[in-house]
């Protein structure tokens, strides 16, 4: 994250409670400074600017009381986040949290708050916001950040980091050089961002999952690879799917950035789905479990492989799951085929954003969204062409369909 300066601010508003004061607005915040070591970090950068992080024990922090004066004191509040969130940090001077307050006809109405991945990725945020509405004291979990790096220097820490680079030293040493297609035209501005609204994703990957028992997670990851490998006929397929790291001993609750991206290599052609199906599950196990490393070491070996494979050589594309679904049976009736074709038929496709600003040339996120699934694409339409871009979210919901009818049939790549 800091070597990438990705730090992803984000921010949230939400009404308060009337008759709330800001006595109880700052003892929230100083809640959160007081509880979390990583809401007390910054940063502090060597001769070569090389990063490390400082852990303060004590400190100050500003609380901003913003009046709406005669405007909505919602529209005021949304104003603010934007603010907050867009402003930028000085991580060697500046706390990663920022708190404001709305005030209107004298009373605070709303609440602000912003905070980076400094503190906290989702997981972790998660559990923040459960202690923050409950006030609990009881202690931390033992391995913060501060402990963590302590692990991470011993014997037993090194052997983790070696391991997981030899596991991504070897899948990048093998897989294809190309990725992606050459594309013909070139936009301008050439980084998209899309969004597919699927009402038939969740339900057939629940039906994947209730007939073959493979876990939700790697039934995903198996049919967005076979329809990646549809649109780019391109095998085996590599992804840079996220690893929340949150199954590791002592790590569940700890409020921190854990998430790093593993790297997954199936091999989808020539296959029926419940063959690529259990070798995501063995894959995933594998990826999952080489996901935790130096990332400065990590950067270093890519450049190596890359200087030696050739500059053709292209990284693999990102993958985020973050839905929530567990795998347990939901109890309901498994959708027909009628069903699952009628829901498939639903679903929606748009472009959101155009625009100068680079992303990665491929990431994709998965959410859950009011009654159905969310797919979120950010592209480089250079790289990947528009209609590639779409036409992979769509496969990915009809691979899953067509899983869910027949996971003996062949994947067609």
């Amino acid at each position: 994250m800091v070597r990438q300066k990705s730090w992803l601010p984000n921010g949230a508003w939400g009404p308060l409670e009337p008759g709330t004061t800001v006595d109880d607005v700052a003892e929230q915040l100083r809640y959160m400074m007081s509880r979390y070591p990583t809401a007390r970090t910054r940063l502090r950068f060597d001769a070569d600017g090389r990063p490390s992080q400082v852990v303060a024990g004590s400190g100050e922090i500003t609380l901003e009381i913003v009046d709406a004066g005669g405007d909505d004191p919602a529209a005021v509040a949304e104003a603010v986040r934007l603010r907050l969130q867009d402003t930028a940090y000085d991580f060697t001077e500046d706390w990663p949290i920022r708190m404001a307050a709305v005030r209107s006809g004298g009373a605070l109405t709303h609440l602000v708050v912003v905070m980076c991945h400094l503190v906290a990725d989702g997981f972790g945020t998660q559990v923040l916001l459960e202690d923050l509405a409950t006030r609990v004291t009881t202690p931390i979990p033992e391995l913060q950040p501060l402990e963590q790096a302590r692990w991470q220097a011993s014997p037993a820490g090194q052997r983790q980091n070696t391991l997981a680079l030899r596991h991504w030293d070897g899948i990048l040493r093998a897989m294809p050089a190309r990725r992606f297609p050459d594309t013909v035209d070139k936009p301008e501005p050439r980084h998209w961002r899309g969004e597919f609204q699927s009402f038939a994703l969740g339900p057939a990957l629940r039906a994947v999952t209730e007939q073959t028992g493979v876990p939700p997670a790697p039934a995903l990851l198996a049919v967005f690879a076979v329809a990646l490998a549809r649109v780019t006929g391109i095998n085996p397929v590599v992804l840079r799917p996220m690893v929340n790291n949150r199954f590791r001993p002592g790590l569940d609750r700890v409020v921190c950035m854990l998430a790093q991206y593993g790297l997954c290599q199936l091999d989808v052609a020539g296959a029926s789905f419940a063959e690529v199906l259990d070798r995501a599950r063995r894959g995933a196990m594998t990826t999952y479990k080489h996901a935790y490393y130096h990332p400065v070491e990590l950067d270093e070996l890519v450049r190596r492989v890359v200087r030696e494979r050739g500059a053709d050589l292209e990284l693999p594309c990102y993958f985020n799951d973050r839905r929530a679904d567990t795998g347990k049976a939901s109890g309901e009736p498994a959708p027909s085929p009628q069903e699952l074709r009628a829901a498939a038929a639903r679903g929606t496709f748009r472009w959101t954003t155009r625009q100068d600003v680079p992303f990665e040339p491929l990431i994709v996120h998965i959410d859950d969204v009011p009654g159905a699934v969310q797919a979120i694409i950010f592209m480089d339409t250079h790289v990947v062409s528009p209609a590639d871009g779409e036409a992979l979210l769509r496969g990915m919901e009809a691979a899953a369909v067509e899983a869910a009818l027949d996971p003996s049939a062949p994947t067609g790549v």
